[in-house]
């Protein structure tokens, strides 16, 4: 688009600075009289030197209204007149710009394909980063079994329990880290305040680390 709008800054200074006799000796053409402030009923010829939504695209030739190319197009330099002199350079410069504007779009949309090691990589770092990294939560107590508690070491029991849909959306707001539920080895739910080691259940593509066993992720849960 850019290459037309360079042009059209041309082309209207073109069209200023016409006079009554200068083209093909006579005032003839109906843009003459637009710029001029002059009625004129039939619409204008013009060729669009940028895309504008539901007329057309750049060096597309379209019909519109003198009032429209006078105070909109033409000042805003995004259409010039049709007529020979005009179509043929901007002919010439889509040849010139138009193949690279379209070698741009294509390296714009390349998608750039994983290959299986790539992925196997961020796999593995992404287990690293489970297996390492320490979730906490904090969670409403039960209070009235804490009252009832037979003694100060029985562990305080949460409100509501974690499940596993709510360790995974804390894995990812804290780790950024991607797991589905099926990932997490949880029976039942976490009730109690206390530090757990939650089974990880990963593809066993994925190399462990040497001297583990299997993948974990540690949780810790505090009360609010």
């Amino acid at each position: 688009m850019g290459c037309y709008l360079r042009y059209g800054r041309h082309g209207v200074k073109q069209i200023v600075r016409f006079r009554d006799a200068s083209y093909e000796g006579a005032v003839v053409n109906p843009i003459l009289y637009a710029s001029q402030g002059l009625r004129y009923n039939r619409k204008l010829q013009v060729i669009l030197t940028a895309d504008i939504d539901k007329l057309g695209k750049a060096g597309d030739t379209v019909k519109v209204a003198p009032g429209y190319f006078r105070n909109h197009l033409m000042p805003k330099l995004l259409a010039v007149p049709n007529i020979d002199k005009f179509a043929y350079m901007i002919s010439e410069q889509r040849k010139i710009y138009q193949p690279i504007e379209k070698e741009e779009e294509q390296k714009d949309v390349e998608v750039v394909k994983e290959s299986k090691e790539d992925m196997m990589k961020e796999y593995e770092k992404a287990a690293l980063r489970l297996d390492k990294a320490k979730l906490v939560l904090r969670r409403l107590i039960d209070v009235q079994k804490a009252k009832s508690r037979a003694t100060k070491d029985d562990p305080l029991e949460l409100r509501i329990p974690v499940s596993k849909e709510a360790l995974v959306a804390e894995v990812a707001r804290q780790l950024c880290v991607n797991i589905a539920p099926e990932n997490l080895h949880l029976p039942l739910p976490l009730s109690t305040v206390g530090e757990y080691e939650v089974p990880l259940r990963l593809p066993r593509s994925i190399p462990l680390p040497e001297g583990k066993v299997n993948w974990s992720l540690k949780v810790k849960v505090r009360s609010k």
